[in-house]
């Protein structure tokens, strides 16, 4: 007896110090980046545009960049991830095909960034004609966004509670009323950090926007927020460089006096963002369950 607690003590020793290893390597690469960075981040940083060959300049534009390829790659692959989450969890049988789509979802969520990327690049930017544009990202993103946030919503669905389906249809409700007057809002607050949580990747995402989205960062109007005029922040057709493929580029161009401090300035800013995305995911999340449960 005293030689079996003696491993268990063992055992939860050993998790505990390597649970402490995984936080002392966060908080030392966080604690790198951020005091590389922030000294550097200021409002000028923040909203002024980006200067290739001098000295200066910020992250204005690609900050505005990422953040409308976020809201444009979400509006195409939420509704599309709700939809094929419902009929997985709700009306697909189980059979051979639903397995193969299943299985085929998990080979797309594992597939790297690079390879979706090159993907986007012959079927969006040459294929379909889209160019280097904000679509085209959205596009790329949409698909590379599409099996994870799938996944999510489908767990988030699955997790509620079977009594609360069979109480909808023992009211007289359609199946189809059930799941999107009950099912779906129960399931809410897991969708929604699902969402948060893969906008963080998306908003990380360097390799398969260099592919489709571009290279480059025009001067933009903020004055005239007309989507079909060429120099209006909301055109979809127009090239965009985000903030992941600014910093790749800054580093391997080397073209910029104070490229070293700009990257730094850029890296902190990106892992702020992430960061902000992953509280906020657990914040509303469990905001809106407690308002939805009535609990304190």
């Amino acid at each position: 007896m005293k030689a079996n607690q003696r491993k268990n003590q063992i055992a939860i020793s050993g998790v505990r110090v390597i649970a402490a290893l995984v936080v002392i390597i966060l908080a030392l690469l966080l604690g790198y980046i951020f005091v590389r960075g922030l000294p550097y981040v200021n409002w000028h940083f923040l909203t002024s545009p980006a200067k290739p060959f001098q000295a200066g300049g910020g992250i204005g534009i690609q900050l505005f960049n990422s953040f409308y390829l976020l809201i444009l790659t979400l509006i195409i692959s939420l509704p599309i991830s709700l939809g094929a989450a419902i009929y997985l969890n709700q009306y697909a049988k189980d059979n051979w095909l639903t397995s193969v789509m299943r299985t085929s979802i998990e080979i797309l969520s594992s597939l790297p960034s690079v390879v979706v990327g090159l993907f986007g690049f012959l079927l969006f930017v040459i294929q379909m004609g889209y160019g280097f544009s904000i679509l085209s990202g959205a596009l790329t993103l949409a698909v590379f966004n599409l099996p994870l946030l799938t996944r999510s919503v489908e767990d988030a669905i699955g997790s509620v509670d079977d009594n609360q389906l069979q109480g909808g249809l023992g009211l007289g409700l359609s199946k189809f009323e059930t799941i999107t007057h009950i099912v779906v809002p129960a399931a809410l607050p897991s969708i929604i950090s699902g969402v948060i949580l893969s906008a963080g990747r998306i908003f990380g995402e360097a390799a398969a926007l260099i592919y489709t989205a571009g290279q480059s960062a025009p001067t933009l109007d903020f004055t005239d927020w007309n989507p079909f005029n060429s120099a209006s922040p909301l055109n979809p057709m127009r090239p965009a460089e985000t903030l992941a493929v600014h910093i790749w580029k800054i580093n391997s161009e080397g073209i910029m006096p104070d490229g070293t401090q700009v990257s730094a300035g850029s890296a902190a800013v990106l892992v702020l963002a992430i960061l902000v995305f992953n509280l906020l995911a657990r914040y509303l999340g469990r905001k809106i369950f407690k308002k939805m449960t009535a609990t304190d």
